[in-house]
């Protein structure tokens, strides 16, 4: 993940699902920050003025996303770009990797070919972390990890730099995660966003590295009990929404739809 090379970014768009939206990183009502409303405060530091608009949106798929925000992303004409997508069609039964990274090629083209940087993601490892309850599902994890090879060879070929999450195993403990399993905590974000400024080359104070706090083990009790609350507060509405076909973003707008300075 080191730097390649070094460049100034003057504006900066963010594309994908409630990863990069920032759950759950809260800042007003209704509101997140997230990793990539930090990263533009760091490229804010490093060079004054920097212009910022975000277009992710919770819930969204792949497809949505390249229909919806590749448009006006390219529109944009930014110097930098970071795009996450897939995310949300890999946890759904009978997802393919493999077309989906032939979608999400097009979607990493189509940025690519307006002569900016950018900068995309693998998935996490879901070896440790329950992904809607399949996180002992080793066929899962078998796709999450095709896909990211899928990512990893795009890259290559399109020269995006990649942000390999499979590999960050700080980023993959329990003190960033929220409690739904599915986003980072505050402090996940922040250090992610520092991942990220590393990437670019951008002067930062703090190490994403750090480890944390060592934390008492759950007693199989604890443990149990948080899976139930889980199960009942997230799980649950989260299948009542795949069986009515609706999605957490349904009717929701980009926070930052527009270039604009911090």
């Amino acid at each position: 993940m080191s730097a390649v090379g070094k460049k100034v970014f003057r504006s900066y768009v963010a594309l994908g699902d409630s990863f990069t939206e920032g759950l759950n990183d809260p800042y007003r009502p209704d509101e997140y920050r997230g990793w990539a409303d930090r990263l533009a405060e760091h490229l804010d530091a490093a060079h004054p003025g920097v212009l910022y608009a975000n277009l992710a949106v919770r819930g969204k798929l792949l497809h949505q996303i390249g229909a919806e925000q590749v448009p006006a992303a390219v529109a944009m004409k930014a110097d930098l770009y970071t795009v996450s997508a897939g995310g949300n069609d890999m946890i759904r039964p009978g997802a393919d990797p493999d077309r989906l990274a032939a979608r999400y090629r097009d979607v990493l083209a189509a940025l690519r070919g307006t002569g900016a940087e950018v900068v995309v993601f693998t998935g996490f490892d879901p070896k440790f972390r329950a992904l809607n309850g399949r996180a002992s599902d080793g066929r899962f994890r078998g796709r999450v990890a095709t896909y990211n090879m899928h990512i990893r060879a795009i890259a290559d070929r399109l020269g995006l730099r990649v942000v390999d999450l499979w590999s960050m195993p700080v980023l993959g403990a329990d003190p960033a995660w929220h409690e739904d399993r599915l986003h980072l905590t505050p402090e996940g974000h922040r250090r992610l966003a520092l991942a990220v400024a590393e990437n670019l080359g951008l002067p930062v104070d703090g190490d994403w590295r750090t480890p944390w706090p060592v934390a008492p083990a759950k007693t199989w009790p604890e443990a149990r009990r948080d899976d139930l609350h889980w199960a009942r507060t997230y799980f649950a509405p989260w299948v009542q929404r795949r069986l009515k076909g609706t999605s957490s973003g349904d009717g929701r707008t980009p926070k930052r739809p527009d270039l604009r300075p911090l």
